[in-house]
């Protein structure tokens, strides 16, 4: 696999006892974020709540972040985020933020150190439009939205 170099910061003075993003398995795509937040954090059924990462990032420009939900969360408690994939800029700075939301029918307990989602570093791909009066034709054409059935 290949590797790039991702610069990262605490931003929680706290945050020593939080762990930095980590493959769990040795084939993961996907780093875990943890919670870093001084108390508990109940979210409600149909609730969502900002939850702190801690970690703030410095990506190389050419790369991404995607922040996307963890599968057990989701099928276990309907814990999920938002805005999945949630992108993360290269010229972007700022404390990484989950925003998650509780689609179970009970309240959900985020501990300090959980791990709530997953983060994948992704090669960015920039697009030069060139405008046409007309695109070429293909069998699906504008066909969308369930149009080939069930």
């Amino acid at each position: 696999m290949d590797l790039v170099k991702i610069k990262i910061s605490r931003v929680d003075s706290q945050n020593g006892t939080v762990p930095l993003p980590q493959y769990m398995t040795e084939l993961s795509s996907g780093l875990d974020l943890f919670a870093s937040i001084s108390k508990d954090i109940v979210l409600n059924p149909g609730e969502r709540k900002l939850v702190s990462t801690g970690i703030a990032l410095s990506i190389p420009p050419g790369y991404e972040a995607q922040i996307r939900p963890r599968s057990g969360l989701a099928l276990n408690n309907g814990i999920t985020l938002l805005n999945a994939p949630g992108t993360i800029d290269a010229d972007y700075r700022g404390e990484i933020g989950l925003i998650l939301i509780n689609h179970g029918e009970k309240p959900f307990v985020i501990k300090r150190g959980e791990r709530l989602a997953q983060m994948v570093i992704c090669k960015v791909f920039r697009a030069d439009f060139q405008e046409e009066e007309t695109l070429d034709v293909t069998a699906r054409n504008s066909g969308g939205f369930g149009h080939t059935g069930k």
